[in-house]
Order: structure tokens, then sequence, then C-alpha cells
């Protein structure tokens, strides 16, 4: 039995240490304060399952909404670049577009989700990010696909792919969204306010029609006004809702993202909303028929408006530490809450045990400086 002393684990409270057995973690056990422990002295490093992006647009020049099966073989290529920078699994996201292009994106997501295989990130349903949007808050989504929220709609998009959807987001104020909402919670689908011109009473009543999520949150919707205090906080005071941040300094600025996380530490999940571009070099890519501007990990149209990143998700979580000064929280955002969102009731340690020490993330130094590795 190899061990592993004086490891901390995300929202575990004290010092562990791992037993591994032909590279599997086999045991998770507490470790007394000022016990001494046999084996390699981790010293407070932390051990975590990989990062879950439920937020993610593309890479290697590749847009999901615009997926045809000749890009099967650089979907593959994408999703092991993936693996090598600590995500195990994303819900690939297809913004708003025809329906002939979404249905064939997901047919052949659907082929890729087939060929799965280790040392690949895994697949998970698709999120799909409209069109069931605000006009006025569209953001980079083309006016021409946005649609009015209906049954027949919604069918006309998933019908055949029901049980390959895991997430959508959506306007819930809209006239026909509550009908939407409900077929979609029956199906076990999460739903997420985004791209939404919804006041706090409209959030209010989404949430408890079930929606569970904010979609990048203080982006494309209402912000915290003291007067108007919107969605973001009728979901920081209910508890329950998942509240998704894009860490990267621009979309929203440090100080906001810091106080969001500690108005609602349980609640903040990251994402990394990274289009076609990412796993590219800077400079101007396409996006369906507009340009993008990539410049220091921003993605942005001519207009200027800013449409997404090209950074990892991981580096989501180094900054996000470096603003708060609290690596465990900005870790877990990435790590173990997203699963926690999707229905993983179990506990980090359960997530942990019985899993490849390879497969799981080893994150040391300070807050200020964190960084991972694999941790086989």
């Amino acid at each position: 039995m190899r061990w592993l002393s004086h490891v901390r684990l995300p929202l575990e409270p004290g010092s562990w240490r791992i037993g591994c057995e032909n590279g599997q973690i086999v045991a998770i056990e507490p470790l007394p304060e000022g016990a001494a422990a046999a084996g390699e002295n981790w010293q407070g490093d932390w051990l975590s399952p990989a990062g879950v992006d439920l937020q993610i647009n593309g890479g290697l020049g590749l847009a999901f909404p615009e997926l045809q099966p000749a890009d099967l073989p650089r979907l593959l290529e994408l999703l092991e670049l993936l693996w090598r920078d600590g995500v195990e699994a994303i819900s690939p996201t297809l913004v708003t577009c025809g329906i002939a292009p979404l249905r064939q994106a997901l047919s052949v997501l659907r082929q890729a989700r087939q060929q799965h295989r280790p040392g690949r990130c895994r697949l998970l349903g698709a999120h799909l990010e409209g069109p069931f949007l605000a006009a006025a808050k569209r953001g980079a989504h083309p006016a021409e696909h946005l649609a009015e929220p209906s049954l027949e709609a919604l069918e006309a998009r998933i019908g055949g792919f029901e049980d390959e959807i895991a997430l959508v987001t959506l306007a819930p104020e809209l006239p026909g969204a509550e009908s939407v909402i409900a077929a979609l919670r029956r199906r076990g689908v999460l739903v997420s306010l985004g791209h939404s011109a919804a006041n706090e009473a409209q959030a209010g009543a989404a949430f408890e029609q079930g929606v569970g999520m904010l979609t990048h949150s203080f982006n494309a919707m209402a912000g915290l006004q003291h007067r108007s205090p919107g969605p973001i906080a009728a979901a920081v005071l209910r508890g329950d809702v998942a509240l998704g941040l894009i860490a990267d300094g621009v979309h929203v600025a440090p100080s906001m993202a810091v106080l969001l996380q500690r108005l609602a530490p349980d609640q903040v999940v990251l994402v990394s909303d990274a289009l076609a571009p990412y796993g590219l070099a800077d400079g101007t890519h396409r996006w369906d028929e507009r340009a993008l501007i990539v410049e220091n990990g921003s993605c942005r149209l001519e207009d200027g408006t800013l449409a997404g990143v090209t950074l990892p998700l991981l580096e989501a979580v180094r900054r996000l530490a470096s603003w708060s000064g609290d690596g465990e929280r900005a870790i877990a955002a990435a790590t173990v809450l997203p699963r926690r969102l999707l229905g993983e009731e179990r506990s980090c340690i359960q997530q942990l045990l019985d899993r490849p020490l390879r497969d799981a993330l080893r994150w040391s130094g300070p807050a200020s400086s964190l960084r991972w590795r694999r941790a086989g």
C-alpha cells in the first residue's frame, strides 16, 4: 500500500491520508492534528477530482453548433486537449443557431460520446444556451435564430435527443417559458436563467418553477443594484441556486467575483465559456459568419461585444484563488460543486475512492500562486 499523508480535500475539513494500491485510491482516512504518519508527506497540498465545465462552446477551431460529421476526428482531439488541461467532463454548449445545424451538432456529439475512452474528456449531455432568450439581453447570440418558448419549438430542436440534453439556458420571464421549464424538469434537465431581463420577483418565480442555476452570473442579466436587486440577489437569498461564473477578470471584475463567492460560497460554479479558438493562438478567427477577435484570452466581435474566452477552466480556479485568497473554495467551484449540481450526491471523499490517482488533481502552493498537476 502506498500512503500519502497530510493531504487536504476540498470541502472536507481537516487533514487526511490517502491509501493507494495498484494506482487506485482505496482508502481515505482522517489524520489527527499533529499526528505523524508514514508515507509521502504532501504538506497540505489539495487532492481533488478533475474539472467539470458546464459551459464551453468549442475549441481547436471547432464551434459546437457548427459540428459536421467530418469534424469528428478533431472533436476527439479537442477532448484529449481538455483532458490534458485537467478537465474530466464537459457539457458541450450550443449557442443560438438554426434548427438544422443544432440537430446535426447533437448527432455528431452523440457519435463522439460513443467513442469515449480513457485519456479523453467525457461528453456529458449538451447545454443549449438559447434560443429562448430575451432579445435585449442576447449579447453575441444572433437575433435571427432567437425563438419564443413553446413545447413545439423545443421538440423541433431536441426531439430524438431528449436524453442527451443536460442543461438549457433560457429567459424565464418570456411568455411560454413556464411550460418549457416544466417539460425540461420532468426529463431531469437542469434549467438555467440567462440572457434574461428578469427582475427579482420574476427570477424568484422561476426558481419556484425549478430553474436551478444562473448562466454566467452578472453577464446578460440585471446586476446587483440597491433598489433593483435582480436575479443574483434572488438566487443568493434562496441558497440552492447555482451561480455560474466566468472568472477571467474581464466578464466580471475580480472584486465582484470574490464578493459573489463570499455571499454564496456553496453556490458559485466556475465555467470557462471557452469558444472555438480555445487551444489556438490569439488573432482573428471565424465564428459562424462573423469575425472573432482574440486577445489575451478574451474573445470579442468586431463591434466590441464580449463573446467568451479561450482560457482553460483551471485557469479560472487559479485566478479566483489569487483574488480571494481561498484556494479551497476556488478548487471546489470547478471540481466538486459542478458534480453536485448535476446530481452527484456523494462527498468529495466518496468521489475520489476507487478512482485512479492519476485521474485526480494535486494542487500546490498558496492561493496567490496556486498550481495543479495530475496527482499520479
